[in-house]
């Protein structure tokens, strides 16, 4: 089972480096991927609200043939968030119809496309409004050492797992960052969804940096005088002084979770003790931080806890079959690397 460079460091686990290693994406029915919209269509209005199953696709280009049917913008075109193209996803799209040429949806024709349902709504559907995505995950050809996997996975469902970004955030082989870095530093036009990427890629890197310096010091769950905690299920955040046994109650809870930065423009929000160790840790990345700010993107805080809901198993063999749901923004690679080590099959076959 091959291994695949990556200019990224190793961030640290919460459990250690797992034993087993095994393969995921064996088929695109191997990783399903489910939204859970936060609101539903009305049933009236002027925009078509489709939920749809696709195979094989990623999220911008369904939008553009959605738009190509219809007759209308891509701009015309909304979804609450991006889904991998490498498995079998639902979502739902809106599509503004008052300028379209064919608003006649069951003659529309997308490879790889499935129409689940379609309701009228008086609304575009907007970016982020979801509850989060329901995981159906099957890890096939289990080597190793196998033998704690069901105590970490019970070890996970109770305290949750670091909230890291997923390594594709950062492009082949971590490669964004230093593109990012490269862009940042001699400036020049590039396309905006580059621009947009390589500034995500800065930023979930440096979050990813001070969380894993927070798990290795162990107060990745817990909450340090200055920390900036968020409200669960909500972005709502709001600064913390310790000792407070009530917030530390609330913690341990799930009820708040501690924040990381996402470093740009304007106060991270962060005092005292936990302000101390983020500038402990980016101490040596503070040209990147300051050409963050420059570029225009604002600070913002991001949960340094994840939990996963209803997660199930099963393991048989050399197969294990994984269930789970996550809020918005969060990785299920995140989860995987606490109890497995994977190779994506995908990955295996481009290189080939």
């Amino acid at each position: 089972m091959p291994d695949f460079p990556s200019s990224l460091p190793e961030w640290a686990w919460l459990l250690g480096p797992p034993g087993a290693r095994g393969v995921i994406r064996s088929s695109p029915e191997d990783f399903r991927v489910q939204e859970l919209p936060r609101i539903k269509p009305e049933g009236e209005g002027n925009h078509l609200w489709l939920e749809i199953e696709k195979r094989g696709a990623n999220t911008n280009w369904v939008a553009d043939q959605l738009a190509r049917s219809a007759g209308v913008k891509s701009r015309d075109v909304g979804f609450a968030g991006m889904k991998d193209r490498h498995g079998i996803t639902s979502q739902w799209y809106s599509i503004g119809l008052q300028e379209a040429a064919n608003d006649d949806w069951a003659s529309w024709s997308v490879e790889g496309v499935t129409v689940l349902q379609a309701q009228r709504h008086g609304r575009k559907l907007r970016r982020g409004v979801l509850a989060g995505n329901r995981f159906q995950i099957v890890v096939r050809d289990l080597q190793g050492d196998s033998g704690n996997l069901l105590e970490r996975i019970d070890s996970v469902s109770r305290l949750g797992v670091p909230n890291y970004f997923g390594l594709q955030r950062f492009g082949h082989g971590g490669r964004n960052v230093q593109r990012a870095r490269d862009w940042l530093e001699r400036g020049g036009r590039i396309q905006r969804n580059q621009r947009s990427i390589y500034l995500s890629s800065a930023r979930s890197f440096l979050f990813n940096q001070l969380l894993s310096a927070r798990v290795q010091q162990d107060c990745w769950d817990r909450l340090l005088d200055g920390d900036v905690a968020m409200l669960d299920g909500s972005h709502s955040t709001f600064p913390c002084t310790l000792p407070d046994e009530e917030l530390e109650r609330r913690c341990a809870e799930f009820d708040i979770h501690p924040t990381g930065p996402l470093p740009g423009r304007g106060d991270s929000g962060a005092r005292s003790e936990a302000a101390a160790l983020e500038g402990s840790v980016f101490d040596d990345e503070i040209n990147l931080i300051e050409a963050l700010a420059a570029a225009g993107v604002d600070a913002a805080r991001r949960s340094l806890r994840l939990r996963p809901m209803g997660l199930k198993c099963e393991l048989e063999q050399d197969i294990l079959s994984l269930e789970f749901e996550l809020p918005p923004g969060a990785y299920a690679t995140s989860l995987l690397r606490e109890l497995v080590t994977v190779v994506d099959a995908t990955m295996l076959r481009r290189s080939g």
